[in-house]
């Protein structure tokens, strides 16, 4: 956070987070710009990490995360139907848009799910990436219709598209805040749960635990904050497969470690991945998609090359 809030076109000494009166413009940019920018994107980052971990562990496959499971689309679906249709539901106001982002993640992981476990009963994990991609596509297709039909300037729904955290401001802060807060606490409460799951449904039940429930708790739980970053940035991916994957390495798979370390780190790489993506071409910016890309798509090679050598 020190460094997002510090470093960008203009440097801001960490003074001017109390004092006013010294320089009044950098005052201004440090309240008024950059700290809801870090803020934004440290709760995006760690909405999409402990998602990812806790869909890893619900499904016992390394490769699975709110993006390559087409929960991103969907939620991007959900959000853009929003705009789209201008739909505002007058007692939750502002809270419309995450909202339906939130139901189009849910929606799309079950449909996603439920096609793959039709497909193959085993769920195998090709079966389970190649769903996510079909759905993802069809999604995107639809993105991209009513793209076509609301007739707005393409650059500016594209860089939504491609993920920004860059001049949201404080009411997208508080927009996703109570997403963020329920979202964890119910993934966080269901720790012990995912532990016992990650060893079999039948050795799960057989320790006491109500596997229906918790998977529909988890799965609630890690749509909720998928659709509500999505709702607040656009589709940022990888995110929810680097981050656990490499906590997982570093500190071991006991969920009740790495759904807090994953939040940690999530926000910490995204907070990162904003500053890059502001000061690597300044005063022009990169989005913020465009850099995990950078990151993701080499560790998701990685990781899948070792799933299949490992199978032999």
């Amino acid at each position: 956070m020190w460094l997002g809030v510090s470093n960008g076109s203009v440097d801001v000494p960490l003074s001017a987070l109390w004092d006013s009166s010294t320089n009044p413009s950098l005052y201004n940019i440090l309240w008024s710009i950059r700290m809801p920018r870090v803020l934004l994107a440290g709760l995006v980052g760690a909405s999409l990490a402990i998602a990812g971990a806790a869909f890893q562990g619900l499904l016992k496959n390394p490769l699975a995360d709110p993006y390559t499971l087409g929960v991103s689309s969907g939620a991007s679906v959900g959000a853009v139907a929003t705009i789209f249709f201008g739909i505002s539901i007058p007692i939750i106001g502002s809270f419309t848009l995450p909202i339906f982002g939130m139901l189009g993640a849910l929606l799309t992981l079950i449909f996603v799910l439920s096609f793959a476990r039709l497909v193959d009963r085993s769920m195998k994990m090709e079966t389970l990436i190649l769903t996510g991609v079909i759905f993802s596509s069809f999604l995107g297709s639809c993105i991209s219709l009513m793209i076509a039909l609301t007739g707005q300037e393409l650059r500016e729904i594209m860089g939504w598209l491609l993920g920004s955290v860059s001049m949201r401001g404080w009411p997208y802060v508080t927009m996703i805040v109570p997403f963020v807060i329920v979202g964890s606490i119910i993934l966080w409460l269901n720790r012990r749960e995912l532990n016992a799951m990650m060893y079999g449904d039948e050795r799960a039940q057989s320790l006491g635990v109500n596997v229906k429930r918790s998977k529909y708790a988890i799965l609630a739980g890690g749509s909720m904050l998928t659709g509500a970053a999505v709702a607040v940035s656009g589709t940022i991916g990888f995110v929810g497969l680097v981050v656990p994957h490499m906590t997982r390495i570093l500190w071991g798979a006991d969920h009740r470690h790495l759904l807090t370390l994953s939040f940690l780190n999530g926000a910490s790489l995204l907070i990162i991945c904003d500053l890059i993506s502001r000061t690597i071409l300044a005063p022009a910016e990169l989005p913020i998609g465009v850099i995990t890309a950078f990151i993701g798509a080499p560790v998701f090679s990685y990781i899948f090359y070792k799933q299949r050598r490992s199978r032999g």
